[in-house]
């Protein structure tokens, strides 16, 4: 690994060193932040890019040019199994980000969301079960509990998708949860709330 480390690692350095991390939506915003962090600390990181025939890398475009030649990326499409399969290969952790995310165009076009974020969620965790994946972080939203209904909100919070977006996420979020109880496949939830910074998106 080119990236220069630090000579004094604390404990997470140290487990972080010797991972091989996947992470899908490396060129969103938060994913690109996540590469970008991941690099100088990771024996490996690869970033799952849905293919684009100008070979668009998204905001992975806005890295150091040090950084981004240490990042493996890997393009295809979460709806095809095969492409997630070599996405996941060799690799032991899985931080998933990619999913559609627009929640306008959700109500336009429900079927395109189902098959990415339920449906690739779905071909993601088979091949990470079949590969024997370490951890399967799965980035979930705040969307999916909809309007609070009581305040603070808590994880116990009721499940109320206002949107074909958020019930996409309920039911990728549901999957990995089934996996992780049926087949001991180690799955850590994540439902970030206003997410912003630097990258973000413009759009109201």
């Amino acid at each position: 690994n080119g990236v220069n480390r630090t000579s004094s690692m604390n404990g997470l350095d140290k487990i972080l060193q010797s991972m091989n991390v996947l992470v899908t939506g490396g060129a969103g915003f938060i994913g690109s932040h996540l590469v970008e962090y991941l690099v100088p600390r990771c024996g490996r990181v690869r970033a799952f890019l849905r293919y684009s025939s100008r070979a668009d890398i998204g905001w992975l475009a806005e890295l150091p040019s040090e950084v981004l030649e240490e990042v493996e990326l890997i393009r295809g499409d979460l709806k095809d199994p095969a492409s997630v399969r070599r996405a996941v290969k060799e690799m032991d952790t899985v931080l998933h980000l990619g999913a559609l995310i627009a929640i306008p165009y959700s109500y336009q076009n429900p079927i395109d969301f189902v098959q990415t974020n339920v449906q690739g969620t779905a071909y993601l965790l088979m091949a990470a079960m079949d590969a024997g994946i370490r951890r399967f972080v799965q980035t979930s939203t705040s969307e999916v509990y909809g309007t609070a209904q009581t305040v603070p909100m808590t994880e116990l919070h009721p499940l109320s998708a206002q949107s074909p977006y958020a019930a996409s996420k309920i039911g990728a979020d549901q999957l990995a949860l089934s996996f992780a109880r049926s087949f001991e496949l180690p799955v850590v939830l994540l439902r970030p709330f206003n997410t912003y910074g630097p990258r973000q998106t413009l759009r109201s």
